[in-house]
């Protein structure tokens, strides 16, 4: 039997996007093939990594890492354009991916990013695979923007957290997308409540820079978690991605209705924060039930005999 082919939309979102890997693995032992991916931020890594063939590379990597870990990869920055360098976590993923030419992969892919001086989304379909994803990844404020090819660049979730009209350029049997910024008001009735706990750091083991890392996000998760009035509810971190998931669902939505995927999961972003890395295991086993449960519902649609695909959207 011919596998079905897909074509395979990875969204923007912090460490939810370790749910793209479940869906990724979900999508393979149901016989799929994905020939062609585009992505945003977590989306173009997760997206690029698979591409490349370093998929399981990366995901082992992942899966080990506790909080402390976490804190190591802050490198906090002093000289302006985001709160932290990004160094750190970039020399990893070098390491992981080593780098490639996307247009010598065997799966078609794109990274999507923003070139932020001229307000416009970038493709990336060819050239350095690495430079592309750190291009993608630059989230505003959190990581310093990245200069690549005369342009500064920041992650493509700011104008478009789920790329679809990158994918629209082949044919394939279906098109899958997954917007890492669903709605948590509705919580699925399988979904585990997951509550953050403070990082469990010894002080002694971290240099200065370490020690400032490890208060500034103890005292996010601490704020994030206390009762507290509405106006002092949230730490400045929590602030700032609570408003970066608030404009990514709005202008996801937006650009979903222009180009409906076969198939939409939303991930709750009850499922986990920017940096919730140590949850990965967690994630990942959430996307492949979401991910199952959409295909079962979206076979049996198409087994029934139905005119036109359905939009399946799994949170609600």
């Amino acid at each position: 039997m011919t596998q079905k082919t897909v074509s395979l939309v990875l969204g923007s979102g912090g460490a939810r996007g370790m749910a793209h890997i479940g869906i990724i693995r979900c999508l393979e032992d149901n016989g799929y093939k994905i020939t062609n991916i585009a992505g945003a931020s977590i989306g173009a890594l997760i997206g690029g990594f698979y591409a490349a063939g370093k998929l399981d590379k990366y995901q082992s990597w992942v899966t080990a890492l506790d909080r402390r870990d976490v804190l190591r990869l802050l490198d906090l920055s002093f000289d302006g354009g985001g709160l932290f360098k990004g160094d750190k976590i970039m020399t990893v993923l070098r390491r992981l991916i080593s780098d490639a030419q996307i247009e010598d992969l065997p799966i078609e892919f794109t990274a999507v990013a923003v070139d932020i001086e001229r307000q416009r989304e970038v493709w990336f379909t060819e050239g350095s695979l690495f430079e592309a994803i750190r291009a993608s990844i630059a989230i505003p404020s959190v990581f310093k923007p990245h200069y690549y090819r005369d342009m500064m660049l920041v992650d493509g979730g700011v104008l478009n957290p789920v790329p679809m009209a990158p994918t629209l350029r082949t044919i394939t049997d279906l098109t899958l997308a997954v917007n890492l910024n669903g709605r948590e008001e509705i919580p699925r009735p399988t979904a585990k409540v997951r509550k953050k706990q403070p990082p469990k750091v010894d002080p002694k083991e971290q240099n200065a820079v370490q020690r400032a890392v490890g208060r500034f996000i103890d005292r996010w998760w601490n704020e994030d978690a206390k009762e507290a009035e509405p106006q002092n509810k949230w730490g400045i971190m929590e602030l700032i991605n609570r408003s970066i998931d608030t404009m990514q669902n709005t202008i996801a939505h937006m650009k979903l209705a222009a180009h409906q995927p076969d198939i939409l999961i939303e991930i709750p972003r009850s499922m986990g924060g920017l940096f919730d890395y140590n949850l990965s295991e967690e994630i990942i086993a959430e996307g492949y039930q979401l991910c199952e449960e959409a295909l079962e519902r979206y076979e049996a649609k198409n087994h029934n005999g139905d005119a036109a695909p359905p939009r399946i959207e799994v949170d609600n």
